[in-house]
C-alpha cells in the first residue's frame, strides 16, 4: 500500500469528486485532512478566508508535522458577468486560485520527500458557456498556477493539474445526446478523476510535473454542429 500512513490534504472533500478522492486515499491507509465549508471529521472552514487557512495549516503541522500530498479541489463560485458582483468575482478567485497558492506557501517547508500537489481545474479552462466568468476565470488561473508552482518547487514537489469535463456527482444515468457528445459515449464518473489523482501522487508518475491532464471523455475534441450528435442550436441563447 503505497499511500499507507501518508498525509493527504483535500480541500472541498465532503461531496462529489473530493469525497471520492478522500475515500480512495483512506482505503489505501492514508491520513486524510479535509477542509470544507460543510461539516466533516477534520476541519470545517472557508478556504476563501486567510485566517482559516492559517489555522488549518497549523493544525496539520501540530497533528502530523509533515505533508505528502495536497489536493486543491474546492469549487469556486459559479456566476456570470450579468449577475456576478465585484466582491463575488474576487471571492471566486480567493477560493479557486489564492487559497491553493497560499495553502502550498504555508506548507512548502513541511512537504515530505516525494511530495505531490494536484490542482483540480476544469475543461472550462479551454472552453466556455455564457454566464460562467467567475468559475472559468478561476479554473483557467489554477491551470496556469500549476506549471508555475512546478517550476518553483522543482526538486521539492511535483505539481500537476487535472481538468475534468462533465462529471456526474449524483449517480445519474445519462443517455442520448448527453452521452453521445462524448467520444467514449458516456458522462464521466467521480472515480475517473480520483484514479488520476492517486496516479499522479504515486511513484509511477515520478517523471510527470507541470502538466495539465484533461479527462473529459473526448468531449472537447468533438466538433458539434446544429442537428449533429442529437444537438439543436437554440437561437435564444445568443440574445
Amino acid at each position: 500500500m503505497e499511500f499507507k500512513d501518508k498525509v493527504v490534504i483535500v480541500t472541498g472533500g465532503v461531496l462529489g469528486i473530493g469525497k471520492c478522492i478522500v475515500d480512495m486515499f483512506q482505503k489505501e491507509g492514508a491520513h486524510v485532512c479535509v477542509i470544507d465549508i460543510l461539516e466533516n471529521d477534520y476541519f470545517q472552514g472557508d478556504i476563501g478566508d486567510k485566517q482559516v487557512l492559517e489555522t488549518f495549516c497549523q493544525k496539520i503541522i501540530d497533528d502530523y508535522g509533515q505533508v505528502d500530498y495536497i489536493i486543491n479541489n474546492a469549487t469556486p463560485l459559479f456566476k456570470g458577468i450579468d449577475t456576478c458582483t465585484y466582491e463575488e468575482f474576487q471571492y471566486a478567485l480567493s477560493v479557486g486560485v489564492t487559497a491553493p497558492f497560499y495553502l502550498v506557501k504555508l506548507l512548502k517547508n513541511n512537504l515530505n520527500k516525494g511530495a505531490s500537489i494536484v490542482n483540480i481545474s476544469s475543461s472550462r479552462d479551454r472552453m466556455s458557456q455564457p454566464q460562467s466568468e467567475s468559475y472559468t476565470a478561476a479554473k483557467g488561473a489554477i491551470a496556469s498556477l500549476t506549471h508555475s508552482l512546478a517550476t518553483s518547487l522543482q526538486g521539492k514537489a511535483r505539481v500537476n493539474s487535472i481538468s475534468p469535463g462533465w462529471i456526474d456527482t449524483q449517480d445519474k444515468e445519462y443517455r442520448g445526446s448527453d452521452a453521445s457528445q462524448h467520444l467514449v459515449k458516456r458522462v464521466g464518473k467521480v472515480e475517473d478523476i480520483a484514479h488520476m489523482v492517486l496516479f499522479l501522487c504515486s511513484d509511477k508518475a515520478g517523471f510527470i510535473t507541470g502538466e495539465n491532464i484533461c479527462i473529459d471523455g473526448g468531449m472537447t475534441k468533438l466538433m458539434i454542429y446544429h442537428d449533429d450528435h442529437g444537438w439543436l442550436f437554440n437561437e435564444e441563447m445568443r440574445k
